[in-house]
């Protein structure tokens, strides 16, 4: 075809194809990727966490004390060369204890919250999903629970049982459960309503499949959100028992039992309850940033940059 207005200019075949440039998506995963990213809070209460996580782990390799090892002699020592955080009553490494309890609170924090993950989650979505009397009857249940004290409770199952830390994972995890199982009740009856849920009924699917392969990954958000915010309520609930002698048992330590010891001596050595009391603050800070962030960068109502 040729272009009388200018013959010079290139010429264009009727047949080619005219390309526009198109456009890659993205998944949401990758959205929420970026938003948390640009949350600089969020970053660094995650990598907080993280050298938290790798020092309380694999920090006790790498020190020439364990966690039993006592010198009456020394006593509570002021931080020195050898000991970099002092030593408590008993002549035992602070660091290392800090180390050790790490491990034994973010172990607390975690397992309890999967246990009640675990529960809250299939109990809210099993009411949410199939209503009436069953929903009815279950929720009863939730709001009787929740009138008793969550502590009192767990001192009943602590003291009935005796006192294991296996145990305290299962009874921390049994009473941290019913807020997740609203939530999921209520998100679950949101979704159940959708076309794409209805899509699934018509093609004849059954219920169980449509609750747990179609409704319950479409919560994952408010469940990874909610995650990051139970930790560390756990963790305070393990460090107040841990005041009241039904955590951990000596001679093993956590920062509750830390915290503990060094709130009875803090007048005559302060760095007893400082050191554990700043770690801990800290590592519940970084959680609620990190909650905070996830739950921005999970909001599918937040726009793309």
């Amino acid at each position: 075809m040729v272009n009388k207005v200018n013959p010079a200019a290139p010429q264009i075949s009727a047949l080619s194809p005219v390309t526009e440039p198109v456009e890659r998506g993205t998944s949401p995963g990758h959205d929420a990727w970026l938003r948390l990213r640009q949350n600089r809070l969020a970053v660094f209460g995650g990598a907080v966490l993280a050298v938290v996580a790798l020092a309380c782990f694999l920090g006790p390799w790498f020190s020439p004390y364990g966690y039993e090892d006592q010198n009456l002699a020394l006593g509570a020592s002021a931080p020195s060369w050898p000991h970099w955080l002092g030593t408590d009553v008993l002549g035992r490494d602070l660091l290392v204890r800090m180390l050790y309890g790490g491990r034994i609170s973010l172990a607390v924090g975690l397992s309890a919250t999967v246990v009640a993950l675990t529960i809250g989650v299939v109990y809210g979505a099993v009411a949410g999903f199939f209503g009436g009397k069953l929903d009815a009857v279950l929720m009863r249940a939730v709001d009787i629970l929740y009138s008793l004290p969550f502590t009192i409770f767990v001192i009943l199952l602590m003291v009935f049982f005796g006192r294991n830390i296996i145990l305290l994972f299962v009874a921390i995890g049994a009473v941290e459960w019913l807020t997740m199982a609203r939530i999921v009740r209520g998100q679950v009856q949101s979704i159940k309503r959708m076309e794409f849920v209805e899509a699934a009924h018509a093609l004849g699917f059954g219920r169980r499949r449509i609750l747990f392969r179609h409704i319950l990954p479409n919560l994952l958000g408010p469940i990874i959100v909610y995650t990051t915010l139970t930790i560390p309520s756990v963790m305070l609930l393990e460090a107040f028992l841990s005041f009241l002698g039904l955590g951990v048992q000596p001679p093993m330590s956590s920062w509750g039992v830390l915290i503990k010891d060094g709130a009875e001596k803090m007048e005559e050595f302060p760095w007893l309850l400082l050191f554990p009391g700043t770690v801990f603050s800290l590592t519940l800070f970084s959680l609620n940033f990190l909650g905070d962030g996830l739950r921005d960068a999970l909001d599918v109502r937040s726009s793309k940059d």
